[in-house]
């Protein structure tokens, strides 16, 4: 490859220039580096809510790359055709990217990988969205893990790479290729009005994700496993939309909680796992893709499962089923973006067992609801809720999410954070889901507050009886 010929980075869900070992890499040739990210048919595909954080994360990385003396340049359509755009454009000889490993992703990067091979150019792809890649993980069996925590007894003590930093000096090309604007993709049309509503909720940009993670390290890691179940508790890191978007690496979070643990914040022990957690989400989907749109457990493939969306579906998709710990999970999702973890447990439990509702209903509602989104992870949690995914507990754990909400939340103050009706000076956040839902549901603060759709002990009864009558 000639001194002179640029590398082109293509940039994904690894939106930042600290701990980037494809950027780096690039940047260690001495040739000059072309960013590029593209709007292909399956990034276009995404729904509502992380699009509209996705370009907002791009505009915080333009600017991070500007501060380098680089341009991330915006192009839309088929990868493969974009790539080869650039390269003749360019004049490139090489393409790097961070590596994916949900199934479509694959598809797509399987194919860009040999399209630009048979070109002649240098492709290289590097890790950076995982801690440990899939294949790296195996039983003693040289099998994968079916159960989490065997996972996390094999992977707690393995050393880790330290982070790398962000360049210093990188070469730019002489003459930069044009660029789409990003406002020109208006990647939050649909979104509406509930843009203006969740933006000041997002934390976007690896300079506040870093921020983030330093003020849960210094100020709650070492009660994380007290508080991070108690929905109106500021307990959790809030780092899922960051790590959604790679605008901080799980491997700046994993050294930051080992850190936390070595100073004696034995509490950060929790946050490690939840970030294995995460880990095997992907572990899942690399070697058993089908836990992304099929039934983990093949058994659950004869269940009768609610497909349809019926008043029951939509109240719960309002946020109206009359079950408080419900509503206000689901009314927190269209107001922040995201929901406690706690929360949705409950929601996907109600759905799934008392609504004998299709899991694959709840995940593609978060997959357009949600801006911290993530492919394995969404997949790996409703099923894991419904029943019929990579669980230890049998299916019969039908969570009570009104006992739940006792448990975790005694004095309703999370249920009074976002519910409206029947109070007489809702809060700031509760009307907020107002502005936030469709014009089209027609709802009002003034509405008032409905009784169960299905009352707790009724919907748990009819869940056990109808899995007894299909033999579970």
């Amino acid at each position: 490859m000639a001194e002179t010929a640029p590398v082109i980075l293509w940039f994904r869900r690894d939106l930042r220039t600290v701990d980037h070992a494809a950027l780096t890499a690039a940047v260690d040739t001495g040739r000059p580096v072309v960013p590029v990210f593209v709007l292909d048919p399956q990034t276009e595909a995404i729904g509502a809510a992380p699009k509209y954080r996705l370009g907002l994360s791009l505009a915080a990385l333009a600017d991070d790359l500007a501060a380098l003396g680089l341009r991330l340049i915006l192009r839309r359509g088929p990868a493969l055709d974009v790539l080869r755009c650039l390269v003749a454009e360019t004049g490139a000889g090489a393409v790097y990217w961070s590596r994916l490993y949900d199934p479509q992703a694959k598809e797509r990067d399987t194919a860009v990988k040999a399209g630009l091979k048979a070109d002649g150019l240098d492709i290289r792809s590097f890790a950076g969205h995982v801690l440990f890649e899939p294949w790296t993980v195996a039983t003693q069996t040289g099998g994968f893990y079916r159960v989490f925590t065997p996972m996390w007894k094999a992977v707690r003590s393995r050393a880790l790479a330290a982070c790398l930093p962000a360049p210093k000096a990188v070469r730019a090309p002489e003459v930069w290729p044009a660029s789409d604007a990003l406002d020109d993709w208006q990647m939050g049309a649909a979104m509406r009005r509930g843009a203006l509503v969740m933006r000041p909720y997002c934390a976007v940009g690896q300079a506040l994700a870093r921020a983030r993670l330093d003020q849960f390290i210094a100020e709650r890691v070492h009660k994380y496993q007290d508080a991070r179940d108690l929905p109106a508790v500021d307990g959790t890191s809030r780092l899922s939309e960051n790590l959604t978007y790679g605008e901080i690496s799980p491997l700046q979070c994993w050294h930051a909680g080992w850190q936390a643990l070595q100073d004696g914040a034995g509490q950060a022990e929790v946050f490690l796992k939840e970030l294995v957690w995460r880990e095997f989400a992907y572990h899942l989907v690399h070697h058993t893709p089908h836990i992304i749109d099929r039934n983990w457990k093949p058994d659950w493939d004869h269940f009768k499962w609610n497909e349809a969306d019926t008043p029951e579906v939509l109240a719960w998709k309002q946020g109206r089923t009359g079950i408080p710990f419900v509503d206000a999970a689901m009314r927190e999702m269209y107001v922040t973006g995201t929901m406690h973890n706690r929360g949705r447990m409950i929601v996907a439990s109600y759905l799934t067992k008392h609504l004998l509702t299709h899991w694959k209903v709840g995940q593609a509602w978060f997959a357009d609801c949600l801006t911290d989104w993530d492919p394995a992870s969404n997949a790996m949690g409703w099923q894991w809720s419904a029943g019929s995914g990579p669980d230890a507990t049998p299916y019969f754990r039908v969570f009570n999410p009104e006992s739940q909400l006792e448990k975790f939340d005694k004095a309703h103050l999370y249920a009074d954070r976002w519910i409206a009706e029947g109070k007489r000076q809702p809060t700031t956040t509760a009307l907020s889901y107002f502005d936030a839902i469709p014009k089209s549901w027609g709802l009002s603060p003034k509405d008032v507050y409905p009784v169960p759709v299905i009352p707790v002990d009724l919907g748990r009864k009819r869940a056990l009886e109808a899995y007894a009558d299909r033999g579970f």
